[in-house]
């Protein structure tokens, strides 16, 4: 690590000519840590100088989403606002001779001529030492006298990025690797106009399973996408502070404090960093662990219940009684909504119709087979308390299911009590519907059965 010799600063700089990418944050993120880390200043600098494509709500939706995730900064700028700015670093380097103006044809219209300004190219040999790659050389030579401005009212991409790490003290500047390449005229503009080289610290990219670029056809990109399904954003933050970074132990789950604590852009890899949803699956399942009842209720509760309340039977008191199933099986507040469109839970609040085929056990010829050993649960359920626990209700079948085989007994009364192949065990279905219920449905199952011939 480079020795420090002053406040650390770090910028995040987002151009707002699009949705906010699930890289951007994690180049956000791996700023504000380390900032924080080092007791410095992070800075938010929106780079909307690309007046055609810059739009207002991509503005909004960048600033949302990174507050969204918990990240705060210390001062915001806006490069819209600092022509002047670049205007007078422009006509400085001019006077210095460091850059000249070119009249030129515009490519719009080679009739039309255009007066841009062009760096003097030294044509020399670069090096910099990269915080994750070491070093790296660049030859400038093939860079020729680049333009750096339309006109002198028109500083573009790297002349701005350049005057602003030079004004706003910028002493790290993090990003991803797909701007190495934009290094050494950025160093080269720096000599030009008398600024301090920043520290470079170029992060992997994040790439697909198939090791492509992440793109919209391997899912969802965008950060947005992710919050609207019901990712957490102590998950998201957790899975993108390690998507390229290894904080050396074999801890994965951290919060934003221990994230700050540990980071080290020593531990950040060079190779891209395959993303995996089944991983982000696992950070917001273990992430929900930490939530209370109370806070669990208020995170599903307003996506599933009103898929609910339509259903017959339902009843806020069963509804209470699904939720430790629901919250078991949560990773998503949008998995679960979907899962509950399909009817998976249907079975707490409605009667499911009998299907004798699927009710028969596999190794019964017909469903008659199976009848006996239905009709026997129903007189076992008729005695159990009506508000019995799960493990009750499991106490007063077990022996009988272990006597004629667990699948023999089982497998009808699930099918019994939900009308489906797969479900949360019959004796938490039980606890949830109440004996009564249960008793009802088993008992409508024998008589279908008997009513099927």
């Amino acid at each position: 690590m480079s020795f420090f010799h002053k406040e650390i600063v770090t910028r995040m700089a987002p151009s707002p000519t699009g949705h906010l990418h699930i890289g951007t944050a994690r180049t956000a993120l791996f700023n504000y840590i380390f900032a924080q880390k080092h007791e410095g200043s992070f800075i938010m600098r929106i780079e909307d100088t690309d007046k055609e494509r810059s739009k207002p709500e991509f503005e909004t939706e960048i600033i949302d989403g990174l507050s969204h995730l918990g990240l705060s900064w210390d001062k915001t700028y806006k490069q819209s606002e600092r022509n002047d700015i670049y205007k007078k670093y422009l006509l400085d380097a001019i006077k210095k001779d460091f850059a000249f103006i070119s009249e030129e044809e515009s490519k719009q219209n080679p009739e039309e001529k255009i007066k841009v300004v062009r760096l003097r190219n030294p044509n020399k040999v670069i090096t910099f030492e990269d915080e994750i790659r070491g070093e790296i050389t660049f030859d400038t030579t093939e860079l020729g006298d680049f333009v750096i401005a339309r006109s002198i009212d028109d500083a573009l991409y790297h002349f701005t990025v350049v005057v602003d790490d030079h004004e706003m003290e910028v002493t790290h500047v993090i990003r991803g690797e797909d701007h190495i390449s934009n290094t050494p005229r950025q160093i080269l503009i720096q000599e030009a106009i008398g600024a301090k080289r920043p520290i470079y610290a170029h992060l992997p990219l994040i790439l697909a399973p198939d090791k492509s670029k992440l793109s919209k056809r391997h899912g969802a990109v965008m950060l947005k996408e992710y919050e609207d399904k019901g990712y957490l954003s102590d998950a998201i933050i957790n899975y993108l502070a390690l998507l390229g970074w290894n904080p050396g132990t074999d801890k994965e789950v951290f919060t934003i404090d221990e994230l700050i604590s540990a980071f080290d852009l020593a531990g950040v890899q060079k190779g891209g960093a395959i993303f995996d949803i089944e991983k982000l699956n696992w950070f917001n399942k273990e992430h929900l662990k930490n939530f209370t009842d109370e806070a669990f209720f208020e995170y599903l509760e307003p996506h599933i219940k009103q898929l609910f309340v339509q259903l017959p039977q339902f009843s806020n008191e069963r509804f209470q009684k699904l939720l430790p199933t629901l919250r078991e099986r949560t990773i998503t507040h949008s998995q679960i909504s979907d899962e509950a469109k399909e009817g998976e839970y249907d079975f707490a609040f409605k009667r499911p119709q009998t299907d004798v085929e699927m009710i028969k056990w596999k190794k019964d010829q017909s469903p008659k087979d199976t009848l006996p050993r239905l009709q026997k649960m129903a007189e076992i359920v008729s005695t159990i308390p009506e508000n019995s626990d799960s493990g009750v209700m499991k106490e007063y079948i077990w022996d009988y299911a272990t006597e004629v085989g667990k699948g023999e007994a089982l497998w009808p009364l699930r099918v019994a009590l939900t009308g489906r192949e797969r479900s949360p065990d019959p004796f938490t279905v039980m606890s949830i519907i109440g004996q009564g219920e249960s008793y009802e449905r088993i008992k409508t199952a024998c008589d279908t059965i008997l009513s099927n011939g």
